[in-house]
């Protein structure tokens, strides 16, 4: 049962950290096209920058992050001050990383509770991005994506440590 847990949750998390991938990608193509549109302005045969490639930009970066968070976690790539390590007992060092997976898994249901009621805030004012008049809660509903992954897979990490706890493999 665990390893099929462990099999669908390093599904999800890598999913998202290569569609976060896909949207870092998309973001560098459009970059440069409106890059090279805002140098072909002088020559005036009608092309120019991609209008709100900030608004889109933004967007897309907060989205990218958000799903790159559960990959991270997973990994263990989160930066961690490791200065006692090498000389603290095993016993400690788990403890210490059970802790640690608790401290993020409530940071991620915090984080996505507060994104889910600005997402819906953002909604409720039809709020819109000033260039390009994309509606914000867009963004919103992007990132939450993978801040959902981030609470599954910080919830398997605290699995993962206390298995590790009590001396089971990983």
């Amino acid at each position: 049962m665990y390893r099929r847990l462990q099999i669908l949750v390093e599904f999800i998390a890598r999913a998202l950290a290569i569609a976060g991938g896909f949207v870092l990608l998309c973001l560098i193509v459009l970059t440069c096209v409106s890059i090279i549109g805002r140098a072909l302005v002088p020559l005036d045969i009608g092309l120019g920058p991609i209008r709100g490639i900030y608004d889109m930009t933004e967007i897309g970066m907060a989205a990218a992050i958000f799903a790159f968070l559960p990959w991270a976690q997973l990994s263990e790539a989160h930066a961690r001050v490791d200065l006692f390590q090498p000389i603290m007992p095993k016993s400690m060092d788990r403890f210490l990383d059970l802790a640690f997976n608790l401290a993020m898994l409530l940071v991620a249901a915090v984080g996505t509770w507060r994104l889910y009621l600005g997402m819906q805030d953002k909604l409720s004012f039809g709020e819109t991005t000033l260039i390009a008049q994309i509606p914000v809660w867009q963004g919103y509903a992007a990132s939450l994506h993978g801040a959902m992954g981030f609470i599954i897979v910080a919830a398997f990490c605290v699995l993962r440590s206390g298995r590790r706890m009590a001396g089971l493999p990983d």
